[in-house]
């Protein structure tokens, strides 16, 4: 299968998981779509090339390509670039030590790191389920129903989340204790020597670290979660495109990104790990750093404050609740009445 092929097919997926991330329309219509999509998909291909290249295909159309077209925006308009970067010149990766030999360094082991990732997954899958003709670590291989419709709902959400927080939970210890810390031997000097080369973060570098390290960092934390609750390959690609975005955004130093609450918290947070050598700010949501006090600069806690406060969210909650009194009230008045009017026809 040729990569334009790939892309082709699986780039209507990639771009109805992530406009829901964004902001975009309706998330009821836009499931009815993916729905459509992914069966027509899934009648298509092999479940073993479903595996191998749906992956790739999401994280090439997530992560690659944005990346790679930030890097060039940085790179051609670095004038302009600069005005919307947190660090100004300092985050144009071209400028930065090591100059343009170093940047493409970086994209380089980046995309092989992608690469060694999805290559991993579809060869353990392959091992499990053609050589030793045992079950689909995921749900994938199986019935017909199982392959070719969506997950039940509620499932697919509970597997989500609880793949969102397991994943979020593992990389953080793994920062921590294996690659900021002293226990963490061998591993903790080639994540230092590697992604901490690096002083300000360009979206590449979410992926550039020694292979190990970013197997360890990066793939486990959600892989390992995604066998163990046996999860629908769908919800697996879901999560997929969510830390792809995620990585794409968070490490792309600028100080403009998609209107949510988190990303913005996140970005400021992960500009401060890199740039202080990884003294702090371990996980990407912020939340376990507040737990364990390694926040450098504002906490989530701070963030979330914030922005409640730019968008006047207790003064709509006072209005809604006021409403919602006022509601009540009204409603209680007409039964009131009517219960005075039954009294009187008697």
């Amino acid at each position: 299968m040729s990569l334009s092929a790939l892309l082709a097919t699986f780039t209507p997926i990639a771009s109805l998981i992530a406009i829901p991330m964004l902001g975009g329309y309706s998330t009821s219509i836009n499931l009815a779509v993916l729905g459509f999509a992914w069966m027509t998909i899934a009648a298509s291909y092999s479940p073993l090339q479903l595996e191998a290249f749906a992956p790739l295909a999401i994280r090439t159309v997530l992560y690659i390509l944005p990346s790679l077209a930030f890097l060039i925006f940085d790179n051609l308009v670095p004038s302009l670039a600069v005005e919307v970067k947190s660090q100004g010149q300092l985050g144009i990766a071209s400028l930065q030590s090591g100059g343009k030999r170093k940047m493409w360094r970086v994209v380089g082991w980046s995309v092989a790191n992608v690469l060694l990732t999805v290559g991993m997954q579809a060869g353990i899958e392959f091992l499990v389920t053609d050589v030793f003709r045992m079950r689909s670590l995921l749900q994938i291989k199986g019935s017909k129903w199982t392959l070719n419709h969506l997950p039940y709902p509620w499932t697919m959400i509970k597997h989500a989340v609880l793949g969102l927080l397991t994943r979020n939970t593992i990389q953080y210890y793994v920062h921590t204790h294996l690659l900021h810390s002293p226990s963490g031997g061998r591993l903790a000097d080639l994540h230092q020597s590697w992604h901490h080369s690096v002083k300000v973060p360009y979206s590449f570098v979410a992926n550039y670290d020694h292979p190990v390290c970013h197997l360890l960092h990066r793939f486990l934390p959600l892989y390992l979660p995604a066998i163990a609750m046996r999860m629908h390959i769908l919800t697996y690609l879901v999560l997929i495109a969510f830390f792809s975005l995620e990585e794409t955004f968070v490490y792309s130093g600028y100080n403009i990104l998609p209107s949510t609450i988190m990303l913005r918290g996140m970005a400021r947070r992960t500009d401060l790990h890199m740039i202080s050598d990884g003294d702090g700010n371990f996980g990407q949501l912020g939340v376990l750093d507040w737990v364990h006090d390694t926040t450098i600069g504002n906490d989530v806690v701070e963030d979330l404050k914030a922005e409640m406060e730019k968008h006047h969210v207790e003064e709509k909650a006072g209005r809604a609740l006021d409403g919602a009194g006022d509601a009540a009230n009204g409603l209680a008045g007409k039964l009131k009445a009517k219960a005075g009017k039954g009294r009187r026809s008697k």
